[in-house]
């Protein structure tokens, strides 16, 4: 049993069942066993790896949407450029260096990260050396300037609760005490809030919701709609809709047991986008998209091409295989969706 497991059977012994979004929280940021505070999760040495640490191309293609929509909107004079969750900043430094041969862009922008990670804010400076980057801990820490922001992979891994269809009403899933380890049980919950999906569900069926992602979504969108310029790109894994269990935990590049080995597994759950769209507030919603047709569109493949053209050998077969992993429907092509926001009255980003 790993440390966190104790305390958590200990804190259910003494306070109930918990949440299944108060279980994630509590492996994904607990202070001192937590999977995002204590390790660097990503790459080969990791636990998985994003879609930045496949190939340069993404974070490329990326910068250049940021600089176009940039440009679209005026090109304001000062900007927050945003990332939340930014990784080791492999993202953002390949987008600084495509957006940074557009004029003006990167002498306006004012780079902010959203990462509460110690070890990773560490890595991200190492990355971003030069381009004077700041930490805050949350969105609404952002500063109040026009906005232009990016967060790949960032949403499936909020906390999530999980309820299943009783009759007319909802049971919620939460983590209890089974055996010498954890299990799941559920308990009777109100949730008005998901009284119109007992149109599209049957008994014994699962949703989850997300408050911590509609409530980032909400900021964003009014921060938008405020300063009439700006951007947010978001890409992820999920659908339109939520449903059925999608919790799953990856250690070593391999699924196991979410309830196994608590705080050493990352923990992650697939996104409701049509939910995230509702939250936008007084900002519009480009449609959604497929990660795969959203890079096509931005000239992944004739990039591709010309990268292609100084490589030989293992080199090369590893770029097309990058190329295909981002975008071909069987990879991530389908499965990761791309949403963007953007004020009202001004025109769809590029891509959608």
């Amino acid at each position: 049993m790993t440390p966190l497991a104790e305390r958590l059977r200990a804190r259910i012994e003494a306070e109930g069942p918990l949440g299944v979004d108060a279980f994630m929280a509590a492996c994904l940021t607990d202070p001192d066993h937590g999977y995002y505070t204590t390790r660097d999760p990503l790459g080969a040495g990791g636990d998985f790896i994003t879609a930045p640490e496949i190939s340069q191309m993404f974070g490329e293609l990326v910068g250049l949407w940021l600089a176009q929509v940039w440009v679209d909107h005026g090109a304001p004079g000062a900007f927050v450029l945003a990332e939340l969750g930014p990784g080791r900043g492999t993202l953002m430094a390949d987008a600084l260096r495509a957006a940074g041969k557009v004029p003006g862009f990167a002498q306006a922008a004012q780079l902010v990260l959203v990462e509460a990670s110690a070890p990773l804010r560490a890595m991200q400076a190492e990355a971003l050396e030069g381009h004077a980057p700041r930490w805050v801990d949350s969105p609404e820490a952002l500063p109040d300037l026009p906005l232009f922001l990016v967060a790949n992979e960032f949403f499936d891994a909020l906390p999530v609760r999980q309820f299943i269809r009783a009759g007319e009403g909802w049971h919620e899933r939460c983590v209890g005490i089974e055996g010498a380890g954890l299990g799941f049980t559920t308990r009777p919950a109100q949730v008005p809030e998901l009284g119109y999906r007992l149109g599209d569900t049957e008994p014994g069926e699962m949703v989850e919701t997300c408050a911590p992602a509609t409530a980032i979504l909400g900021e964003i969108g009014r921060r938008l709609a405020r300063h009439r310029a700006g951007a947010a790109l978001v890409i992820d894994y999920g659908a339109a809709i939520s449903r059925g269990d999608t919790l799953q935990a990856l250690k070593a590049h391999e699924m196991v047991d979410p309830l196994a080995t608590p705080g050493e597994a990352d923990l992650t759950a697939h996104v409701d986008f049509g939910a995230l769209a509702a939250a936008r507030g007084p900002a519009e919603a480009a449609p959604l998209t497929p990660q795969g047709v959203f890079l096509e569109r931005l000239g992944i493949t004739q990039r591709a091409q010309a990268l292609a053209g100084g490589l030989e050998g293992a080199a090369l077969e590893s770029h097309i295989a990058a190329h295909r992993r981002l975008t071909h429907p069987e990879e991530m092509g389908r499965l990761f969706k791309c949403l963007a926001l953007h004020p009202a009255s001004t025109a769809t980003p590029p891509g959608f």
